[in-house]
């Protein structure tokens, strides 16, 4: 069991409600200071002044800004993401549309780097200087410097132009799973492949640390055999930074995963992204990025739920 006191779990959830205000707030603002509106992305060149400033105030652009952050705050805390200004659909419909899209490819991304990575990384710690150190430090020097959506395009060349084994774009039929699989092998090899190299580079510095500190020499000295020092001592101990690093890159995956979408021409998060930015579609970025900072606050309080149950000793402050 986690014992989570209750001062604890309102401390978080304060804090939590406190950071997200900050960073919708943020959004508007920052939103409303690129030059341009939606107006003007919808309408073009050759629309009149007249014709743009009706449609201005048909979607409530010619409010003063404190009057727009009024109403858009008070539909947020209603669980109202509005109408797209440029689709005119609910933005809320367009998201659940989209998110199992970008679920495959940040989970598929975490699953292929955390099973790549770690054992790895383990592996070239326990065997150091071997043929298998060498391989791994030049796989995770290489992983680190080339980004994501270019390991994507490396690994369509060949599996996709060339074997034909996978598709090139898409995202396959959201009411069958084996099919988000398989239009999602390549763009999760894309973003997983990145964070093997992260996770392999870690594991095996926290790992050659461990052995060297004296309690497990000791452990060694009384006698306990190899697999309980480095299961029962050293893992354990690693456990906390690996999952840390895991934690961190579960949020940057879910940024990293908009451009490996775009690659592969998938319709999640980053295509949403992409057209309100062209459209100025304020309603749809902003409720996007909502989402975006509402994942990374879950996904930090997992990482510390993970820290009182890997360390019990571990104690969690508000």
């Amino acid at each position: 069991m986690l014992a989570i006191g209750p001062t604890i779990l309102v401390g978080r959830l304060l804090r939590a409600i406190v950071t997200l205000w900050l960073a919708v707030s943020a959004v508007f603002l920052a939103l409303r200071t690129i030059p341009g509106d939606a107006a003007d992305a919808l309408m073009g060149q050759q629309m009149s002044a007249e014709g743009v400033a009706l449609l201005r105030r048909q979607m409530g652009l010619d409010q003063p800004l404190i009057v727009q952050y009024a109403s858009f705050m008070g539909d947020v805390l209603r669980g109202d993401l509005g109408l797209s200004l440029a689709l005119g659909k609910p933005v809320s419909e367009l998201i659940l549309q989209v998110a199992p899209f970008t679920a495959v490819v940040v989970i598929g991304s975490l699953l292929i780097g955390a099973g790549i990575g770690v054992p790895l990384g383990i592996a070239a710690a326990k065997r150091r200087n071997s043929v298998v150190d060498v391989l791994a430090r030049i796989f995770s020097l290489t992983g680190l410097v080339i980004p994501g959506f270019v390991i994507g395009i490396l690994l369509m060349i060949p599996f996709s132009v060339w074997l034909g084994w996978f598709p090139v774009v898409g995202g396959g039929d959201i009411r069958d799973p084996p099919s988000l699989a398989y239009f999602g092998v390549l763009p999760c090899l894309a973003g997983g492949l990145g964070m093997a190299a992260y996770l392999t580079r870690l594991t095996r510095s926290i790992v050659l640390d461990l052995l060297r500190e004296d309690f497990v020499r000791t452990a060694r000295a009384k006698g306990a055999s190899e697999a309980v020092v480095f299961y029962k001592h050293v893992l354990r101990n690693a456990l906390v930074p690996i999952v840390t690093l895991l934690g961190l890159y579960a949020v940057v995956m879910i940024g990293d995963s908009i451009a490996i979408e775009i690659v592969f021409s998938r319709p999640g998060f980053g295509r949403l992204i992409m057209g309100g930015i062209a459209q100025r579609d304020y309603t749809v970025l902003q409720s996007v990025l909502l989402v975006y900072v509402l994942i990374a606050i879950a996904i930090n309080f997992l990482v510390d739920l993970l820290y009182v149950w890997i360390d019990p000793r571990i104690q969690l402050t508000t």
